[in-house]
Parts: C-alpha cells; sequence; structure tokens
C-alpha cells in the first residue's frame, strides 16, 4: 500500500544537500520533518507541495496506484504518462500547476509501479481507468494531457468519456501504428526503429529484450543517461537532459519498472494494435503539441494528429524536439486546458 501523504520539494535538490535515489521522493508526514532531515545549517523554508498517494480499486484483484498533487479539486488535470514511466510528477509541473490554482492528478498504468498487471489491456481501456479515479476523488470534470507513450491514452480519454473530459492535449504523441498515408519511421530514432520491427518479427525475441532493457533502465545513473539515450536525442533535447530534468526521468522510469517489465511490454503491444476508440469520433478540444526535431515521435505524427481530429488546434514547433516540449511548454498546455476548461 502506498503512504497516504508525500511531501516533495518543488526544487529537487535543496542547497545539494538532499537528494533521493531511485524510485519516488523520501517519504515526510510533515514540513517540519523534511526541513529537519536536512543538515542543521541548512534548515530553511523551502517551497513544497503536497501529493496525495493512494490505491484506488477499478477491479477484483486489480489497483491503480494514484498521485495526488495539492490543488482546487474543481480544476483537475490528468497527466498521462510517458513509456516506461510511472505516475512521479516532474516537480516543475507541479509547480506551474500550483501557479494557476490547478490541481494534477496521475497514476502508473496496469503493470507499473504499485498498480496491479492487467495483460492483454487496450488503450482504450485507460478510460475506465480515469473513471474510477475521477469517481474516487469526487471529480465530475477534468482536463487531461499526455507526453510521448501517455498521448494516445489522452486521447482515448477525449474519445469515450466526453461527459467528463473537457479538453486534451497531447504532447510528443506517437500516431497510430497503422495511420493511413504515414511514413511512421521516417526521423525516428534508430533504436526505437529496431524495437518496433523486432516486435513484429520475432515477439519473443523483443519480449526478452525487453526485460533486458529493463534491467538496464534500473542500473542507469543519471550520469549515464545521456549515454543511454544519444541514438534517440536531437542536438535541443540533448541540451536538456541534465540536472533535475534528468534525475527526475531516471527516477520516473526506475520507479515505474520495479515491479518488473510487464507494464512496459504491454504499453508496446498496445500502441502497436488497434487502439480500440475511433479519432474521428472526439468532439472535445484537443490540442497537438510536437516538436520538428522529435527523433523519439518523429514530426509527421504529431501532423498526421492534428490532421486527422476534428476541429484539432496545433502547436508545431520548429524549435522543439521531445523533451523540450515538457521542460518547456507545459505552462502552455495547462494555460490551454484552463481557457477551455473553466
Amino acid at each position: 500500500m502506498l503512504p497516504r501523504l508525500r511531501l516533495v520539494a518543488l526544487r529537487d535538490v535543496i542547497d545539494g544537500a538532499h537528494r533521493g535515489s531511485g524510485g519516488p521522493p523520501a517519504v515526510y508526514t510533515s514540513i517540519s520533518d523534511l526541513t529537519s532531515s536536512l543538515p542543521r545549517g541548512q534548515r530553511r523554508p523551502i517551497a513544497v507541495t503536497v501529493v496525495e498517494t493512494r490505491s484506488v480499486h477499478v477491479a477484483p484483484g486489480r489497483e491503480l496506484g494514484v498521485w495526488v498533487g495539492d490543488g482546487d479539486s474543481e480544476r483537475s488535470v490528468v497527466v498521462m504518462h510517458g513509456m516506461p514511466g510511472s505516475g512521479l510528477l516532474y516537480p516543475r509541473w507541479l509547480e506551474d500547476a500550483a501557479m494557476r490554482g490547478i490541481r494534477l492528478i496521475s497514476y502508473d498504468r496496469p503493470g507499473y509501479g504499485s498498480s496491479s498487471d492487467r495483460p492483454g489491456r487496450s488503450i482504450a481501456d485507460c478510460a475506465a481507468e480515469v473513471r474510477a479515479i475521477a469517481d474516487e476523488l469526487g471529480v465530475d470534470r477534468v482536463g487531461v494531457w499526455g507526453w510521448s507513450g501517455g498521448g494516445p491514452y489522452a486521447l482515448a480519454c477525449a474519445a469515450l468519456l466526453p461527459d467528463l473530459v473537457a479538453a486534451s492535449a497531447v504532447v510528443g504523441s506517437m500516431a497510430p501504428w497503422d495511420a493511413a498515408g504515414l511514413d511512421f519511421f521516417d526521423g525516428m530514432g534508430q533504436g526505437n526503429v529496431d524495437e518496433i520491427e523486432l516486435f513484429f518479427s520475432d515477439p519473443v525475441a523483443a519480449r526478452k529484450k525487453n526485460m533486458q532493457d529493463r534491467d538496464e533502465v534500473l542500473a542507469t545513473t543519471v550520469d549515464q543517461v545521456l549515454e543511454v539515450f544519444a541514438g534517440l536525442l536531437s542536438a535541443p533535447d540533448a541540451a536538456v537532459l541534465t540536472g533535475e530534468f534528468a534525475d527526475w526521468l531516471v527516477r520516473t522510469e526506475q520507479y515505474g519498472l520495479t515491479p518488473g517489465d510487464q507494464g512496459w511490454w504491454d504499453d508496446a503491444v498496445a500502441h502497436m494494435s488497434p487502439w480500440g476508440f475511433d479519432l474521428g469520433s472526439i468532439r472535445v478540444p484537443v490540442k497537438v503539441w510536437h516538436g520538428r526535431h522529435d527523433r523519439f515521435s518523429p514530426f509527421q505524427h504529431g501532423q498526421w494528429l492534428a490532421d486527422h481530429i476534428r476541429g484539432a488546434e496545433r502547436a508545431l514547433s520548429d524549435a522543439d524536439g521531445h523533451l523540450t516540449l515538457v521542460t518547456r511548454r507545459i505552462g502552455e498546455v495547462h494555460d490551454w486546458l484552463t481557457d477551455h476548461f473553466w
């Protein structure tokens, strides 16, 4: 069971003295506990936001690990994490949300972090999970945004939960594997190309490699992260994969993969299979953010989504990559959601 309260410092490093290692942030029950854990000479007021963690029952034998930020319950925004990943939120997103009075909610998708496995799940299955979380929290209206592998899940919520979802934003999302007229691989980093091709040519070998990749992620240090991602990094992305963002990225992936590789594998299968809903059925407002220098999910994926979702707005940037979108543009995403939601 997850602890009920977790205080997350909005500055990931406090005077260089209090950095956690892999997994979620250290658990404190009060501000005084947090500050007293620092060396005596460095005990000073710090900016924190309270993130509540809870287990939400969704079906017999299945629980979801849910992360709930501080803020106005009537201004709730659900964040869909990347692949691999977890509901552990980047402190800068929490800081931005706090400035706007937004409450961020996230969760570990099935098989990641503290959430139960659900082999064979589809992208569309997330709609029932988000509904269960909203019911548990007593929320009747939410905004949604998803980054990278979380983008399709944000779109599923837009399509399948129009009574709950006010607006949905996708940030650096991939398009469907079978998207008509899309060159899926053009501009994609070779590592991602190789893994997708292996998935279709030899699924048994692909699953074995997924397990090995999980072990490598768990062994990765922040100092190694640039080397690990080198084949996927454009120049803009390499420039931001440092410091607190690199530290968070390693932590959220490692926490998500702690129980095993099942969540990561199920995500891959879901992305490369029919998503389980019709993009053409979406009627709630959608906006697509994508960077031309994205080598994870190439630029044409964002263009294709914007062209095939009725009325979709677009923020297609010539300056951004994949990582820069979530280090520089989430304030824009939150602004857009509040404009459409409230």
